[in-house]
């Protein structure tokens, strides 16, 4: 595969390993409800959808109506503004990666399905403010990934065709999210998800490793 002229990537399970704090966040909200706890693990499943399927998949069957997720989402909402920094860390490889494709002089960009008001503190924090071009988490007013239109409104921004932009993910969502907006599909294999999943939606390219798309 040819090099692309921009690296768009997903964040949580790509970027970034925050899946204790995910899982905390959701585990904190299911004991003040007086719901059990879910074991960690089961949360590589329950991401990538955005809050309210979080919420909804950790709730018990039988508590999944609209006010009860809306509630919950509140909840894990204000517990993840407590706790997001307690175990999150980049994956190894993730920093150096970055500014290899920087230094190189190619546009980087974030989008995530997590909202946008976590999506950009948490890019900068662990990233800083000049690593990426633009960060966009999810927002009402567009659909989430796996639907094209913040591929194309970066796209657009950029001035460049989505074929010549590479999206870097971890997930099905992220590989049909790339393929639906004619974008290049990476998968990494050391997210939440796997190498089965990954081919299964598409991936042009695995990687094991970030040193690998850095060369």
């Amino acid at each position: 595969m040819s090099s692309p002229q921009a690296y768009l990537f997903d964040l949580d399970g790509t970027l970034i390993d925050s899946l204790a704090d995910i899982a905390g966040s959701v585990n904190r909200m299911l004991e003040a409800r007086g719901h059990p706890r879910r074991e960690e693990e089961l949360f590589r499943q329950m991401v990538g959808d955005g809050m309210e399927k979080l919420v909804e998949r950790a709730l018990p069957e039988q508590a999944r109506d609209a006010e009860t997720i809306r509630a919950g989402v509140a909840e894990y909402r204000a517990n993840y503004e407590q706790h997001w920094q307690e175990r999150t860390r980049p994956y190894e490889g993730i920093v150096e990666l970055l500014g290899a494709l920087k230094a190189r002089g190619f546009k980087l960009g974030v989008i995530s399905n997590k909202a946008h008001r976590f999506t950009v503190p948490m890019t900068e924090h662990f990233f800083g403010t000049e690593t990426f071009d633009i960060i966009l988490g999810a927002r009402p007013e567009v659909p989430h990934k796996p639907a094209p239109d913040a591929a194309h409104e970066v796209a657009a921004i950029w001035g460049l065709p989505t074929s010549e932009i590479a999206y870097v993910g971890d997930s099905g969502i992220d590989m049909d999210f790339a393929k639906a907006s004619g974008m290049r599909a990476i998968g990494v294999r050391w997210g939440f998800r796997g190498e089965k999943e990954l081919q299964e939606h598409g991936a042009e390219v695995l990687i094991s490793h970030p040193c690998e798309l850095a060369a």
